[in-house]
């Protein structure tokens, strides 16, 4: 059988036929970002003579290893600054589909694009769409706000590789059979929140036709607290902020080592989003959610959603609790605000307590605050996933990442926690890929199986994914005005 060829501007890449689909993988879309170039914007690939070989996953960036293969479950992958590649799927014969860019979630410190359970086969085949999954700088080598040092260094370094890879997309998707007028940006957690700051960012402007944001809400960090983060690391390498260069000469592993030492000072191991996307004038001028509101994502319609449960993710049932005020500083690190103790009066001291406060004010109020934003500017449409599968220790709760193996068509997955694929499974499967991918072609979610109306003030109306998915107006509005009205007095 005669393996897919497709032509990029920089060389031809060959692929492989995989289960009715045509696959490349290992797809560089930007120069290794190593030596001088480490902490640097991405440059373009250089081009190569010949066909190149994409029938493998390309290394994925510096992270913390996987010692439970929770994200490779199989063969672990290579893990190298050398990094910034991506993988296409794409249904036999295609010509001219729209195009679904996945950006993978992991808090900004783990993940990449060639996980399995981001295989994109099932989307491409069903939707009839191209998928794409691309892999960014992480951590220190993403995340760090060094813009301040001046000279090549950049902060937001893994956004600027997410915007090198729409370019990418935007310049030789059609070779692959894609349209690159029609380019939806999807994303889970830090993918989602990335997702945020693209549609804020002047350097993405003109790549992105429609997005949707599954559990991330619009974050970014002040100039002040992400340099304070920038000044910690140095002091940990024992280097003042002249001796700055020496950072592209140190040894990537010392760099993680001295990044995992100041997020756990500073963190006290409770769950946090320790690197994230910082204000900076050349890459995210202004928060996203400001951005947004006066009209950064003019015209993009963006389905956004949370899980009913996300909290519990992070503090999941045995494991080690930390102390409620221990929760609310690590909170507070993520989000940027000075003083959360006011929220303890209105839950338990309890792990459902502290869970509760994750899923609400991180999530939840923030999905909800970044959809106002939009409203004024484009269509918008939200959901919650509430899904639940009944005596399972993780999945008896909708949490955090529970939705992904549905999006994506991938069940398979659940068999490795234990499931059985059930019938209802399967339709709820069908049900959310159907419209995600129905949105990737019209910009409307609306399919015939699923009529989901616009969200809007009035009456707030969230599609609930559940056994039976149904419409339910402005949910849990009680609780809604008491978090928005806690942080709009500064809690």
């Amino acid at each position: 059988m005669r393996q897919p060829e497709a032509a990029t501007m920089y060389g031809i890449v060959r692929g492989i036929q995989k289960d009715g689909v045509n696959v490349w993988r290992g797809v560089p879309f930007a120069s290794p970002p190593v030596g001088e170039r480490r902490f640097g914007a991405p440059l373009p690939p250089e081009s190569w003579q010949g066909v190149r070989d994409a029938s493998t996953f390309g290394p994925v960036s510096h992270q913390p290893p996987d010692r439970k293969g929770t994200r490779f479950p199989e063969e672990p992958p290579v893990y190298d600054e050398d990094c910034l590649y991506l993988n296409v799927w794409a249904p036999s014969e295609a010509e001219s589909l729209p195009v679904m860019v996945w950006i993978h979630g992991g808090t900004f410190l783990t993940g990449a694009g060639s996980q399995p359970l981001f295989d994109g086969t099932a989307l491409a085949l069903d939707g009839n769409v191209i998928v794409v999954s691309v892999n960014y700088r992480l951590g220190p080598f993403g995340f760090l706000h060094l813009s301040p040092l001046g000279g090549t260094f950049t902060s937001n370094a893994g956004l600027l590789d997410q915007i090198a890879a729409l370019e990418w997309v935007k310049d030789n998707i059609a070779g692959f059979g894609g349209d690159p007028g029609r380019v939806t940006v999807f994303g889970e957690s830090a993918g989602s929140i990335s997702i945020a700051a693209l549609l804020a960012s002047p350097k993405a402007r003109g790549l992105i036709a429609g997005a949707i944001m599954q559990s991330g809400p619009s974050q970014a960090l002040s100039p002040g607290h992400g340099w304070g983060i920038t000044q910690a690391l140095l002091a940990e390498l024992g280097l003042a902020p002249e001796d700055a260069g020496k950072l592209r000469t140190l040894p990537a592993e010392t760099i993680a080592t001295a990044a995992g030492a100041v997020m756990q000072r500073l963190t006290g191991g409770a769950p946090a989003l320790f690197f994230q996307p910082v204000i900076d004038p050349l890459t995210l001028p202004e928060e996203p959610v400001h951005a947004a509101a006066k009209g950064a994502a003019q015209g993009i319609p963006v389905l956004i959603g949370t899980n009913l449960h996300e909290g519990d993710y992070f503090f999941r049932e045995g494991a080690p609790l930390p102390e409620m005020g221990q929760s609310l500083r690590a909170l507070e690190q993520t989000l940027g605000l000075p003083d959360l103790s006011g929220l303890a009066a209105h839950y338990p001291a309890t792990r459902e307590g502290q869970a509760g406060i994750l899923t609400d004010v991180f999530f939840w109020r923030g999905a909800v605050a970044f959809a106002e934003s939009l409203l004024e500017h484009g269509p918008v449409w939200m959901y919650r996933f509430d899904w639940v599968v009944e005596a399972h220790s993780l999945l008896s709760r909708a949490v955090h990442t529970a939705e992904i193996p549905y999006v994506f068509g991938n069940l398979s997955h659940l068999r490795r926690l234990g499931l059985a694929i059930s019938p209802a499974m399967k339709s709820l499967s069908d049900t959310m890929r159907s419209a995600w991918t129905a949105f990737a072609h019209s910009g409307n979610p609306d399919t015939a199986r699923l009529q989901w109306p616009q969200y809007r003030l009035a009456d707030r109306a969230t599609l609930i994914f559940d056994e039976a998915s149904s419409v339910v107006k402005d949910p849990s509005p009680d609780k809604r005005r008491l978090l928005f009205s806690l942080t709009e007095a500064g809690i």
